[in-house]
């Protein structure tokens, strides 16, 4: 593996796949959206392609899954009620995360990094009133295979923290936040065959341990063996 400053991914347009699971147990999905800004000036509100809303606890949660881009610049995506035609009196947005992860899957056995680092975060115990900002640190990620094919995913960091926050009119209107800015360092994974050699010189290796390992046990299988005799030829004389 190596480090570099770069941007690995020139094809794609200076977007980033997003991929978002999350389970509200709590809000309904008809008040469940989900809304997108950046510095690049993109404002949307009410995010709805490729995503869907799956209702929980008959009815009465939600679990949104999101495939969406973001562009490659720092901005959030955050999931509330702002979208809704009606904001509900007590909006529960406790939750937990399934997914989150940035583009392509990388399923490689000797790769093991923070893809998908909020998996698992549960926050069902916290304030239901409460915001929750997770501040995201990408960093881009390349896996390029034997073939020389290199594939783009992109690991992160995260910090988190929650607290109630209050609208100009006073009530309390939370959400889930996921503040991200990308970090100019690039990772990369090469994968390569052993030489030859090496291989080689691992198997002479063994094969040499070996032979020390048995010599040295005939040493000392002689030496008790001659020690034995020498106690027996003392007792009989």
């Amino acid at each position: 593996n190596e480090l570099y400053v770069d941007d690995p991914d020139k094809d794609s347009g200076g977007k980033i796949e997003v991929n978002l699971n999350i389970s509200l147990p709590n809000l309904h999905c008809e008040l469940v959206g989900l809304d997108i800004q950046d510095e690049m000036g993109r404002h949307e509100v009410g995010h709805i392609d490729n995503s869907m809303k799956i209702p929980l606890n008959n009815g009465d949660g939600c679990r949104f899954e999101g495939h969406f881009s973001i562009n490659k610049v720092p901005g959030n995506f955050h999931v509330s009620t702002h979208s809704a035609t009606a904001q509900p009196q007590n909006p529960d947005m406790t939750h937990v995360i399934h997914k989150l992860s940035f583009g392509d899957k990388l399923q490689v056995h000797n790769v093991h990094g923070a893809f998908n680092a909020l998996e698992g975060a549960d926050k069902l115990s916290s304030n239901p009133l409460a915001s929750h900002d997770y501040i995201l640190k990408i960093v881009p990620t390349v896996y390029e295979d034997m073939s020389g094919k290199q594939r783009y995913s992109y690991q992160y960091t995260v910090a988190n923290k929650e607290y109630v926050a209050y609208s100009h009119t006073g009530r309390i209107i939370p959400a889930i936040w996921f503040r991200y800015d990308l970090s100019p360092i690039t990772v990369k994974y090469t994968e390569r065959r052993q030489p030859l050699y090496r291989f080689i010189t691992s198997i002479c290796a063994i094969i040499g341990g070996t032979f020390t390992v048995a010599g040295i046990l005939d040493s000392c299988i002689f030496t008790a063996s001659e020690a034995w005799k020498k106690i027996q030829l003392g007792k009989m004389q």
